[in-house]
């Protein structure tokens, strides 16, 4: 079995020593030659590092088996590390020995990082690989992903892969992600209010919340760092590149954004997890004191913005789940967030093609799809999961109550075209938390010269970010 490096062993002299190679040029991948034969029936023990709990760590081992039913010979071994950031930091250490596994869950500047290494694969040839394998039973299928599961893969979720500058494909989308707005459909009805289809409609709302309960603060974000990067996307403003200056978010149309949102903050419309010290969600399941009629979070966690039933077993508001807020109505964007999968490279290339089968087999499968995004509040990747009975049945009986994980997933797939995802380079994590911050300073920052406390934090970031790479 593939040692395993403890995390003590991750140090930031490492760390800053992988990431001194990209200045010197050693950045490379991996462009995989597929041997002639696919993969040929050997045994071969495929490692897998991820961050499931033992419900989903279930759901994978019973699709382990099916898989195995039809490779025999591939064993899987798999690994729950800790969290995403404990799975990229124990990688990168494995890295600099060549100790990594086979298959990994990822975000995008998480390979980033990996890529300095050298050993990420690339997954094109394996992708467009026309070579037919035979499997245990009998049948037989192509080694590459058909026409058909190519146009299965929703969109932007597929697309992450490419993000890298280079237009090559590193990695598969496993579970998805992404914000919708949450509301009390309760308040709303009983005071004919709409939900918000622009920031403009949103800002209008804000003030007819505050005037029925000037208490409340009507609006809470969960993330800075996502509002602005969203902002930017939606009105299609500059962000990051992915080649040449990569740092290109100080720009007036983004510092006229982060001015309103000030001014929403002064009036008491909004508030973020950081400047509120926890997430929004709880001053949007509050009933007494300040609280929250709309909540901007995590389409996975949306059992944590339903109220506690009282004791008289039923829920003190409905929860209504919507498409966040747009610039243009017409051109919906809304950021895809979740694990991917990247593959490393091996000395056998056997284990190489045979971790690819078990990437395609976790992604492509209608079934695993529909019951690990059942099990954990994520979204199945494939537009076709939506037609399984039994995740159509899940879909179904969708409410703001009991059912409220099937109401954020119906959203969210509802709005498959709107996604989209972000550079990915070294240091894009970088720009992400600078964002962040500038949001948060902007808006609590005390002061009358609103333009001059803009301008300095979109400078400091853009030093921060430039300073760090």
């Amino acid at each position: 079995m593939k040692k395993r490096i403890a995390a003590i062993l991750l140090t930031l002299t490492m760390l800053i020593g992988m990431a001194a190679m990209t200045s010197c040029g050693q950045t490379a991948k991996v462009n995989f030659v597929v041997p002639e034969g696919g993969y040929d029936g050997s045994a071969v023990t495929i490692y897998f590092d991820h961050t499931m709990g033992s419900n989903l760590k279930d759901v994978l081992d019973l699709y382990i088996k099916e898989f195995n039913a039809l490779y025999p010979n591939i064993t899987i071994v798999h690994e729950q590390v800790g969290s995403y950031d404990d799975v990229r930091d124990n990688i990168a250490v494995e890295l600099t020995v060549g100790n990594q596994p086979d298959i990994a869950y990822c975000y995008p500047d998480h390979v980033a990082l990996y890529n300095i290494s050298g050993r990420v694969v690339t997954l094109d040839a394996l992708i467009d690989s026309k070579v037919e394998i035979t499997r245990a039973d009998g049948t037989t299928e192509i080694l590459g992903l058909t026409d058909a599961q190519k146009a299965d893969f929703i969109e932007g979720y597929y697309n992450e892969g490419k993000e890298f500058g280079d237009g090559l494909m590193y990695t598969l989308p496993l579970s998805k992600s992404t914000e919708v707005l949450y509301y009390n459909k309760t308040f709303f009805e009983a005071n004919n209010l709409s939900v918000p289809s622009t920031w403009d409609e949103l800002e209008a709302l804000c003030k007819k919340i505050k005037e029925i309960d000037p208490s409340s603060i009507p609006l809470g974000y969960d993330s800075e760092s996502n509002w602005f990067i969203t902002m930017c996307e939606q009105q299609g403003s500059d962000y990051t590149s992915a080649t040449g200056e990569h740092f290109l978010f100080d720009n007036e149309e983004n510092r006229a954004f982060v001015k309103k949102f000030r001014e929403w903050y002064k009036l008491g419309y909004i508030t973020t997890q950081e400047i509120l010290g926890s997430y929004t969600s709880e001053l949007f399941k509050s009933s007494d004191g300040t609280r929250s009629y709309m909540s901007i979070g995590s389409s996975a966690g949306a059992t944590h913005q339903r109220p506690t039933k009282g004791a008289d077993g039923k829920y003190p508001f409905d929860v209504g789940i919507a498409t966040i807020p747009q610039v243009n109505a017409d051109n919906k964007k809304v950021i895809s967030q979740g694990p991917s999968i990247c593959l490393f490279q091996s000395e056998n290339p056997q284990e190489t093609v045979a971790a690819w089968l078990f990437m395609k087999f976790l992604t492509t499968n209608v079934e695993f799809q529909a019951e690990f995004s059942m099990a954990s509040g994520y979204v199945p990747v494939l537009k076709s999961v939506k037609d399984n009975a039994v995740y159509a049945d899940f879909i179904n009986n969708a409410d703001g109550g009991d059912y409220i994980s099937a109401l954020s997933a119906k959203v969210c797939l509802e709005q498959e075209s709107a996604y989209y995802t972000s550079p990915a380079f070294m240091g894009s994590s970088d720009a992400r938390d600078a964002v962040g911050l500038l949001m948060q300073t902007c808006l609590v920052e005390a002061g009358s010269d609103a333009d001059a406390i803009i301008d300095k934090a979109f400078k400091e970031a853009i030093t921060t970010c430039r300073e760090g790479n």
